[in-house]
């Protein structure tokens, strides 16, 4: 894959990443198969697919969680999966940060709000005195529409919207540089969702941030996504443009997974045909699989049969939209 799209600064690269877990058997499960792209610095990159599909699995990959059994991630141009130097190691924790699923379940019930945003602070030692460990507090928690008072507060007298909100104060107070959004609107109400991503966007504007949003709602990654990667049973099969995506999809997956995103119009809504991914449709010759560029920034996991006829659909695609 080309790393120099518009001589773009690439902040984190994933390369031929495989990540496996013990299954307590001989054969380990394989939840992420050789994995490849980069995100350049200032975008919301968005991973999207079904439940299961090894999403979470990769963010948290990036976060050194979970380690990688093959391949390498690079965050800043040096290597930042396997063994790495405590000094290192304390850097990715401070410049990677992450947003979690579930505000109630990633917030210590028993701790005020002022000891769960100042954590991270506390830990690596980010302040000069007490009142400068405070102010940062009180401008994270305003910076996320929070006020300085709720500080003395417990998370279980906010809101979910609320509580994803001191989740997002607790992420910032670091200064990071790139942050892991896993799924952080998924649990909140349909109301509170817009909220969050317009936050989530004005930070981004203000503090230079770079996102990874990990997702299953497509509609919610159209409004925030520059980028997205879509993945289907730990396999990379596509990634372009947000906007390039929805309007030429071209790996069957990806036009499966288009098909069930709701749409405004009720007529539209009510003559439209789901489709249903079937995987006997792909090339079954056995050739390998890799990344390929399709058009410009589109990127799709095919064989070289394939290749051509993602290229022809391609063709096809923008002809029928011309016509329009």
């Amino acid at each position: 894959m080309s790393n120099n799209a518009n001589d773009r600064e690439v902040i984190v690269s994933v390369k031929h990443v495989d990540i496996s877990f013990d299954t307590g058997g001989k054969k380990k499960f394989k939840a992420v198969s050789d994995a490849n792209f980069d995100i350049y610095k200032g975008e919301t990159f968005a991973l999207v697919g079904e439940s299961g599909s090894g999403k979470t699995t990769l963010g948290r990959a990036i976060m050194r969680i979970n380690p990688c059994s093959a391949g390498e991630i690079t965050f800043e141009g040096k290597r930042i999966s396997g063994k790495i130097s405590k000094e290192e190691d304390r850097n990715v924790v401070r410049s990677i940060q992450m947003i979690f699923q579930d505000p109630a379940a990633s917030l210590n019930e028993r701790a005020t709000i002022e000891y769960c945003v100042s954590e991270g602070l506390l830990n690596f030692h980010l302040y000069k005195d007490e009142n400068d460990r405070i102010a940062k507090v009180d401008k994270a928690l305003q910076d996320v529409g929070l006020l300085p008072e709720h500080k003395s507060r417990y998370p279980h007298e906010f809101s979910g919207g609320q509580r994803q909100r001191v989740g997002i104060a607790r992420a910032m107070v670091m200064e990071p540089k790139f942050i892991v959004a896993d799924e952080p609107i998924s649990a909140l109400d349909v109301s509170i969702r817009a909220q969050v991503l317009n936050l989530m966007n004005k930070l981004k504007a203000e503090k230079n941030l770079t996102y990874l949003f990990i997702a299953h709602d497509l509609s919610v990654v159209r409004f925030i996504a520059d980028r997205i990667a879509v993945i289907h049973l730990g396999e990379i099969v596509e990634i372009a443009e947000s906007e390039t995506l929805f309007e030429y999809p071209l790996h069957p997956y990806t036009t499966a997974l288009l098909s069930t995103v709701p749409m405004p119009d009720p007529l539209i809504e009510k003559n439209r045909k789901h489709k249903v991914y079937d995987p006997s449709v792909l090339d079954q010759s056995g050739a390998p699989r890799e990344m390929k560029e399709v058009r410009p920034g589109h990127f799709v996991h095919c064989t070289p049969k394939e290749y051509d006829e993602y290229c022809a659909k391609a063709d096809r695609l923008e002809k029928e939209k011309g016509v329009r």
